[in-house]
């Protein structure tokens, strides 16, 4: 991975008063790009081919200028224009797919909060290492031969839900493994599922304070997957075994939600707790968040993933949500990055935030 004294010294060369925001155009980019311009500052749009003709529809949130690659694996070729450009890279869930993670991992251009974390989120063992030694409640790991109720079986690396699949015996994770993908086996909560975003300033000094900065909770959201969300309106599950239909959880939007003011010192807590032990094993992650979980009928709530960079969740609040409105009117997670990234470049800071 890069080193923090190569991004120092790449940092050495940018005009900071002529910053740069650069993302792929895929996942939440519209939301980057339309909070870098209401921040002032500029934006760069990464495509593959022409630039998309979508873009000429939302000119509020339409980059500044275009660089086209072949191939999202070709970025780091164009490191250099970006760097010429003082750019500072955002990654989401996209970019780091269709780039690869080795690839991101050595991009020789500064890039929005801590590269490291990607260690520590793709693999599902470290990950599990890291919320569980934060004290967070998940779901039971389950060996595959000891399935005896309904459990959920994910693929290691972000995959937008596709792979994922439900299995309630051994016989039916057998029918659907994929034995060369590395994989984790846990059991299914039933409750209602919450991604709930937040922001960690490590820099901000006024808020929810954390051993070290600040914790903002700014929005929350329900997938919606597809099969998954509409199959049973075609009868029930043995009706649907039956037939040889089968759910599937690929995500295709969301859903805006709001839960009971009662639970927010939980949710701050659960969000705390995260930023803590991250500090603790790598040096803490920077910015936005997702902490991907399912609420029960005891109030309890489980976490079963994280997400630690924007998530395209945040989508539905470009504008602000009802919990951004009560930090900042119209504050969107993207403009929420460019705001942190100003204010580090105003504090000299940079080096803070940036990997």
């Amino acid at each position: 991975m890069i080193t923090k004294k190569q991004i120092s010294d790449i940092l050495k060369d940018y005009n900071t008063d002529d910053l740069a925001i650069a993302t792929v155009c895929s996942h939440s980019s519209l939301q980057i790009f339309h909070g870098a311009r209401k921040e002032g500052l500029k934006t760069i749009g990464i495509c593959i081919g022409e630039p998309p003709r979508f873009y000429d529809a939302f000119p509020l949130a339409k980059p500044d200028e275009f660089i086209s690659v072949d191939s999202y694996k070709n970025i780091p070729d164009i490191a250099p224009l970006l760097r010429q450009k003082n750019a500072i890279i955002i990654p989401h869930g996209s970019f780091v797919e269709y780039m690869g993670a080795e690839k991101f991992l050595n991009l020789e251009v500064p890039s929005f909060g801590n590269r490291a974390v990607l260690n520590w989120e793709s693999d599902r063992t470290k990950e599990r290492e890291w919320l569980e030694g934060a004290g967070i409640h998940m779901p039971r790991l389950v060996e595959p031969e000891d399935i005896h109720g309904p459990v959920m079986v994910k693929y290691h690396g972000a995959k937008g839900g596709r792979g994922f699949f439900i299995a309630k015996n051994y016989e039916e994770f057998l029918e659907n493994i994929d034995e060369s993908e590395k994989y984790t086996v846990q059991e299914f909560i039933v409750g209602t599922r919450y991604y709930l975003h937040y922001f960690y300033s490590p820099i901000k000094q006024e808020g929810y304070n954390l051993s070290k900065g600040t914790l903002e909770l700014l929005s929350m959201d329900r997938r919606v997957e597809s099969n998954a969300d509409e199959i049973f309106r075609l009868g029930s599950p043995k009706e649907l075994e039956k037939a040889s239909v089968q759910p599937t959880y690929v995500v295709t939007g969301n859903i805006p939600l709001v839960a009971r003011e009662s639970l927010m010192p939980k949710i701050f807590s659960l969000g705390e707790q995260v930023v803590e032990e991250s500090l603790e094993l790598f040096g803490g992650m920077i910015g936005s968040f997702c902490l991907e979980t399912v609420f029960t009928d005891q109030l309890e709530i489980k976490v079963f993933e994280i997400s630690a960079r924007i998530v395209a969740g945040t989508n539905i609040y470009t504008n602000g949500s009802p919990y951004s409105d009560f930090i900042e009117e119209g504050l969107s997670t993207g403009k929420r990055i460019s705001q942190e990234v100003k204010l580090a470049a105003e504090q000299e800071k940079l080096e803070v935030i940036l990997s």
